[in-house]
């Protein structure tokens, strides 16, 4: 089916678009961030909340359980990383089906079964037993990211998709403080094991919510970009190849679909990026509560409170600061949001060095949020890049590939800071094994930004000739 031309009325240009298979077109005005409402990146952005809060409440809880079961920082740390090993094996097949099948369903299904699995650290009744659930967790934890990801890139335009993204990496983000602050809270008022219970029930609603979602054309985003780009005052006719359709992306094996996604320069730009920064980010969320009791002296829910609250503030406003920068048209800087995406994350690595090196508690909460303001920046960006560049037949593989080399990063932090921790003794030096990757991580998504506009281009016209089908 193809697009119908615009007609142009009294409040400005109008177009009806194809868009939810079986129901009417729906008319867009050009330009227009949130053609069909904020609700999907909202919904999008409670399944990234939850999800993290679960999974951080055994950070914030951490110093009990270990008083429990007896294990050290090493043991600690492997838990987390268990969890994220595991999604490895997953992402991949997660990936292909987000392409292939409703992606309302899967995330609603994948939602439903951690908040069952959940309930299962609070039954644990010795570290192995942790362990284990809490590896079967964080594999089923990460596998809403590509089909979620690509139903974003389907619901929101080039002018919105900074934003969308960034509602979904601010959940997601300040779910890990948010959890930290709950774990510690609940784990002196209630006792640990009564959180998890708890936080399965908002899982659950969650679950039903993706529900109301309706499943849009896959490259709808797409097709909306090309056409707000085009001169407002001509008159655009242009339309979707009649020539594509599902033979347009023949059948490959999984093999050779992932090498096709790594040939492109801005994604593997962005995989390196988001890998490295999450390995810091990981680490820091994971030992922050414990650094701030053993070197400052705080209490646990105390110690868990300035690391939640401090990271909350600095991801919140680093995600508006980079929603806002990474949306601007007015700017002609080619490859504006793999930039920015690099100097945020080369602000929060010099910050992270001043939360490192500052033995005073105010001063070193102030470089800490600092660092998450930047780091939060980039996420933002740098994620909308991964959609833009992956042709929306692909964009789930493509999301699918991001996390999981994402997650294989992530999950080094804790184990890798941990291992320093009873290496040298000292948490603060232990922090220090972050800031070379880091580093590193932020002069290669700078120096990669000049390919991004010529791979946004080609992802964008490959999306526009894909049939009007889910």
């Amino acid at each position: 089916m193809s697009t119908p031309a615009p007609r142009h009325e009294h409040d400005g240009e109008r177009a009806a678009f194809s868009v939810f298979p079986g129901r009417p077109p729906v008319t867009v005005r050009r330009g227009a961030p949130a053609p069909f409402g904020w609700w999907p990146a909202i919904c999008i952005a409670l399944v990234a909340a939850i999800d993290r809060i679960e999974y951080n409440l055994l950070a914030g809880a951490l110093p009990t359980i270990q008083e429990e079961f007896g294990f050290g920082d090493a043991a600690g740390g492997a838990i987390a990383t268990a969890g994220s090993l595991a999604a490895v094996i997953l992402l991949l097949p997660a990936g292909r089906l987000a392409d292939t099948a409703g992606r309302t369903w899967t995330v609603a299904a994948v939602v439903a079964v951690w908040s069952l699995l959940t309930v299962g650290t609070g039954l644990a009744g010795s570290y192995l037993a942790l362990f284990t659930v809490r590896m079967f967790l964080g594999a089923a934890g990460q596998l809403y990211n590509p089909p979620a990801s690509s139903l974003l890139a389907d619901y929101y335009p080039g002018p919105g998709r900074t934003r969308a993204f960034g509602y979904e990496r601010m959940a997601y983000f300040g779910g890990l403080p948010i959890g930290v602050i709950a774990g510690g809270a609940l784990a002196q008022s209630v006792g640990w094991r009564t959180s998890f219970f708890l936080v399965a029930v908002p899982g659950l609603l969650v679950a039903l919510l993706v529900l109301t979602l309706r499943e849009p054309a896959r490259g709808t985003g797409d097709r909306l970009t090309l056409w707000y780009r085009r001169e407002a005052g001509g008159a655009p006719t242009e339309k979707p190849s009649p020539a594509a359709g599902p033979g347009v992306v023949p059948p490959q094996p999984l093999r050779s679909q992932v090498r096709e996604l790594l040939q492109i320069r801005t994604l593997r730009t962005v995989v390196t990026g988001l890998s490295i920064l999450f390995f810091g980010l990981g680490g820091l969320f994971y030992w922050m509560p414990s650094y701030y009791g053993r070197f400052f002296g705080l209490g646990e829910a105390e110690a868990a409170a300035v690391a939640g609250g401090a990271g909350l503030v600095g991801i919140v406003a680093g995600i508006i600061t980079g929603s806002w920068l990474g949306d601007r048209d007015r700017s002609p800087r080619p490859g504006r949001r793999i930039a920015i995406g690099g100097a945020g994350l080369l602000l929060g690595t010099v910050a992270l060095a001043g939360a490192v090196a500052v033995p005073v508690l105010a001063p070193q909460v102030l470089c800490f949020g600092l660092a998450n303001f930047g780091f939060a920046a980039a996420l933002a960006n740098l994620t909308a890049a991964n959609a833009d560049v992956v042709a929306a037949e692909r964009r789930g593989l493509g999301f699918a590939v991001l996390q999981l080399l994402v997650t294989l990063g992530g999950s080094l932090g804790p184990w890798l800071i941990g291992l320093a921790s009873d290496a040298t003794g000292s948490l603060r030096w232990a922090f220090a094994t972050v800031l070379v990757p880091l580093f590193v991580g932020s002069m290669v998504v700078l120096r990669g930004r000049r390919h991004y506009e010529a791979d946004a281009a080609a992802a964008a016209r490959r999306s526009a000739r894909l049939p009007h089908a889910p």
